[in-house]
């Protein structure tokens, strides 16, 4: 089944504090939230979540509760379980209901090991590994990300592979910090045609 080109991407973490049950009066996330539902917002109606299963199915949930969030519906395709063909889409779009999205959500994060009450405690090689990360996001080469390493720094950035095949555009971070010692980032590309796929940074505010 293959990914859709030529459709907006973005970028957020699979965090479970951006579930709606977490958007309290006083939100742990609310400078994050509001990135991710910006960027989820740009998807349009029908948006493919892409997400490993290093989180045991939560990076997900929370995509699709994100999309959910947006008015927007998710389509089926990589990883996102079977779908009945739509009879209302010409073609091979019928027997791949991936090629109808109109959008691409990526799930994903650098490491959890910022920080000493991080959630896997302090670790030395966390802010290089995810200087190559965001390195990575930038060139959509991610040759240089070492997946054991990921693994040991409790990173989810298996399904942010993708990003080379679905990017058709230019991109912008959103959002970039690391509360809770956790590495999270919100980017969002355009629909395009390849030519320009360059990715700058949205200055902090302040």
């Amino acid at each position: 089944m293959g990914l859709p080109v030529g459709v907006p991407v973005a970028l957020v973490p699979g965090v479970l504090a951006l579930l709606p049950e977490y958007a309290s009066i006083e939100d742990p996330v609310a400078e994050l939230r509001a990135a991710a539902l910006s960027a989820v917002g740009g998807l349009g109606p029908r948006v493919l979540v892409v997400a490993s299963e290093a989180t045991g199915g939560s990076g997900r949930r929370v995509g699709e509760a994100l999309v959910a969030a947006v008015g927007a519906a998710v389509v089926a395709g990589a990883g996102a379980g079977s779908c009945a063909p739509d009879p209302a889409m010409p073609g091979s779009q019928a027997h791949d209901p991936a090629q109808g999205a109109t959008g691409v959500l990526v799930i994903g994060n650098g490491s959890a090991t910022r920080t000493e009450k991080a959630p896997g405690h302090l670790d030395e090689r966390a802010e290089s590994f995810d200087d190559a990360v965001r390195a990575a996001l930038a060139s959509l080469d991610f040759t240089g990300v070492d997946a054991s390493l990921a693994a040991e720094l409790w990173a989810d950035v298996e399904a942010m592979r993708v990003l080379p095949e679905v990017v058709s555009g230019p991109g912008e971070i959103c959002y970039r910090d690391a509360p809770f010692g956790v590495a999270y980032c919100v980017a969002r590309w355009a629909a395009g045609d390849g030519a320009d796929r360059s990715l700058t940074e949205r200055p902090a505010d302040g």
